[in-house]
């Protein structure tokens, strides 16, 4: 019997190890600092401040898993971050702080219903549709903005989005919870409903779903617009945090989020997913982050590594894929095995 069929379930290279390489990143940069003398990686401080900065890519990569669950994905979310931060700062100093927090995020679902609505109603392919969106959605801030940085002007409206944004429950930051919580919702979801399941068949096999009576062009659009909805919840945590922003904030951000799904080992081809891997992909690269700024490593080599980080994330998917080794899809058709965790499901079980 070989090791991988000893290993329990769950614990495997292919279902753990995004798992595993964060938590030996972690220990690695901890013996590295330890050799040169530096302050404690592991220090609850350094460790809670990882978590802090990954916290609105992880929450924007957890919607972002569930449009890619779905057969698409979505390259708009850092200019429709930009933009409900630029509604947020626009709106805060006139109508306070939770009406223009619902107004970004209004603006950010219409955005996420937009692109949904162009892929799956139009057809136009999900790639030409949100590359356009954003590019509009980014040329639209430089609009509104006129090209300038914004600011928060008035006391009240600063001190409420300080507390929506940098507030603390104990030692966690607002936002780790923000995050926590989302991330506990969709995971539920997905997991536990037959919504979840019917999200899995979507993306696993649209034509399946659509015979047994499951709107797939509903689940589609409503992907898109968690996306939105997201990614504005994100801008608003980035306007909050420094009561600003310029023009070009988030740009690229997009990338990262897509990054953290992959590394997570969310399927680009639908069907297969866990947006609980997506928030630990999202760590890993934080952490490398975190850890070129506590060994004065600079940022030359840093995309670089990160880069070469996400190559061997998905070589390692592909091949264990191909070799049999643990791939959700493949495992789900097997008979007298069961269903693993977010794996996709028989449309016909799920309707």
């Amino acid at each position: 019997m070989s090791l991988r069929e000893r290993l329990p379930r769950g614990l495997g290279l292919r279902e753990a190890g995004v798992y595993y390489a964060l938590l030996l990143l972690v220990l690695g940069l901890a013996a590295v600092c330890a050799a040169l003398g530096r302050p404690s990686y592991l220090s609850a401080v350094n460790l809670i401040n990882i978590v802090y900065q990954a916290s609105p890519v992880a929450l924007m990569g957890v919607a972002m898993t569930v449009v890619l669950i779905t057969g698409n994905f979505d390259l708009s979310v850092a200019s429709v971050a930009a933009l409900a931060a630029a509604v947020q700062i626009l709106t805060v100093d006139t109508i306070g702080f939770w009406p223009a927090l619902l107004l970004a995020l209004a603006a950010a679902g219409a955005v996420g219903l937009l692109n949904g609505i162009m892929v799956q109603l139009v057809g136009i392919n999900a790639f030409i549709v949100t590359l356009g969106t954003m590019t509009a959605v980014r040329g639209l801030v430089l609009i509104v903005t006129g090209g300038q940085s914004l600011m928060v002007r008035t006391p009240a409206a600063l001190d409420a989005m300080t507390t929506f944004e940098s507030g603390r429950a104990g030692p966690l930051p607002y936002p780790i919870l923000y995050m926590a919580a989302f991330t506990a919702l969709v995971w539920a979801v997905l997991r536990f409903t037959t919504l979840g399941r019917r999200v899995y068949a979507v993306g696993g096999n649209a034509e399946a779903a659509r015979l047994c009576g499951i709107s797939v062009p509903a689940y589609r659009i409503g992907a898109f617009v968690l996306s939105g909805l997201a990614a504005g919840f994100a801008g608003a945590l980035y306007a909050s945090r420094f009561g600003a922003m310029n023009p070009t904030a988030l740009q690229g951000e997009e990338l990262t989020v897509i990054a953290a799904a992959i590394l997570g080992g969310t399927s680009l081809f639908g069907g297969a997913g866990s947006v609980l891997k997506t928030v630990a992909g999202a760590l890993v690269l934080y952490t490398l982050t975190n850890g070129f700024n506590v060994l004065d490593l600079g940022a030359n080599y840093q995309g670089l590594i990160e880069g070469t980080v996400l190559i061997g994330a998905a070589a390692i998917y592909t091949v264990g894929g191909r070799r049999g080794i643990s791939f959700p899809r493949a495992r789900a058709r097997l008979p007298g095995r069961g269903s693993p965790p977010e794996s996709p499901v028989d449309p016909a079980r799920s309707a």
